[in-house]
């Protein structure tokens, strides 16, 4: 008997979208002409059962094409791609929120989805209600989840307001919540986009916990990420999209590598995943690894001297600005950390508003041939929070190679420094 719980076949989706003319009407005339002619085809549109779309001209946009993969019970698959990539489409069809425009999915089992904060959660009623709302969608008796109500509501760390209508939760206390009752109501397919990044530290390591929990009882969990530390160490194969396209699909560790490859361009400069700054005072526009000349690469010889360079922007001084790198080796290995607090007065408060940069060199003969990423935060150094700093993760990779490889005598080990070696003969 087959263990395949989700089978895509040729998946896509097409939407219809609008673009208006890029002249404006110049009489009134020509005004009054193309409303009505809107007002007509949106008439026409209504008529025949298809969506209203504004605009003078319209484009078929596949969001998805030709997408086929098939997820085993029990596995934790990963799925990755830029923003745009498809990654939220695809998850709105396994969750059967939308039906593809072409293709066929088949899927065996319950499935519970968090796409994004409060999907599945009526605002005007209590977390106990949502609790018993969400079980009665998924098919499940009274009975059955009051069972699981005490062990919910402890998870979600809600018991003081678990008779409070959820509108008025924050944001930190809705996902909780709607992770606890989307796990412990032990769906035979979890799919969940993202929402773990919204919770505090401590909430994170126990969604992740109940992740592999949910894997180890033969359940399936979906999940996507940015964090492709995360995806490589709880997944067991990952799905990237590129473009509406499926790139690649395999091991975890190989398409997360070849996602965060691809993540920079060719010259290895990294391209920012921030919709906006959301008013941060300190913001990373851009982080590139050059070479003692200037110049921006991906390659470098292990007997050349390297530089992470991060380009900021800075709209208000923050007081007690620290910074933090991280290196790691491709299989999600800590290799060094760094921290602006090593040098004396290492705190990065005399940043003046406006653009600059921050270099931090990485001396020749330090790391061993391989493939690394770079992985930055900010913080305070006052250990205040810091809402106001943008913190990022992993920003950008790099390769190393050593022309001793090349004669047979390959490194191992985390650094290629080589050390002085003296010797003396006894008379």
């Amino acid at each position: 008997m087959s263990s395949v719980v989700v089978s895509a076949q040729s998946v896509g989706k097409c939407y219809t979208i609008g673009h208006r003319s890029g002249d404006r009407a110049p009489t009134l005339r020509d005004a009054l002409v193309r409303t009505a002619g809107r007002i007509i085809r949106a008439s026409s549109d209504i008529a025949q059962g298809r969506a209203v779309v504004s605009g003078d001209e319209r484009e078929d946009f596949w969001a998805l094409k030709d997408v086929s993969f098939e997820i085993q019970a029990g596995d934790i698959v990963g799925l990755v791609g830029r923003n745009g990539a498809g990654k939220s489409t695809l998850l709105k069809i396994l969750s059967r929120i939308t039906d593809p425009s072409c293709g066929r999915i088949e899927i065996v089992g319950r499935v519970a989805s968090l796409l994004e904060v409060g999907t599945g959660f009526h605002q005007e009623l209590t977390g106990r209600e949502n609790i018993f709302l969400n079980g009665a969608i998924m098919g499940m008796s009274s009975a059955e989840v009051r069972g699981k109500l005490d062990e919910i509501v402890d998870f979600a760390g809600i018991d003081r307001f678990l008779e409070t209508p959820v509108k008025r939760y924050s944001n930190g206390m809705y996902v909780r919540l709607a992770f606890a009752v989307a796990a412990h109501l032990e769906p035979d397919i979890l799919i969940v986009d993202e929402v773990l990044a919204v919770g505090d530290a401590g909430f994170r390591r126990k969604g992740l916990a109940k992740i592999q929990e949910a894997s180890r009882a033969g359940r399936t969990v979906i999940l996507v990420s940015h964090d492709m530390a995360v995806t490589t160490a709880l997944c067991k194969s990952a799905i990237w999209l590129d473009g509406g396209l499926l790139r690649q699909i395999g091991p975890a560790a190989e398409v997360t590598r070849g996602y965060m490859m691809e993540a920079t361009s060719p010259h290895g400069q990294f391209m920012s995943r921030l919709q906006g700054d959301g008013g941060r005072s300190f913001r990373i526009l851009d982080v590139q690894i050059m070479d003692a000349a200037g110049d921006v690469r991906r390659m470098f010889s292990c007997d050349e001297g390297i530089s992470v360079v991060i380009h900021y922007f800075v709209r208000r001084s923050v007081p007690h600005l620290r910074g933090g790198m991280e290196i790691l080796r491709e299989d999600d290995v800590l290799v060094m950390v760094s921290d602006s607090m090593d040098r004396e007065h290492g705190t990065l408060s005399a940043l003046k508003e406006g653009h600059g940069t921050i270099r931090i060199r990485i001396p020749e003969r330090t790391l061993s041939p391989g493939d690394y990423r770079v992985s930055l935060n900010f913080s305070r150094a006052d250990g205040l929070p810091d809402e106001d700093v943008d913190c990022q993760g992993h920003v950008a990779v790099f390769s190393l190679h050593d022309h001793l490889t090349s004669r047979g005598n390959a490194r191992g080990g985390f650094f290629s420094l080589r050390l002085e070696w003296t010797s003396e003969c006894e008379a």
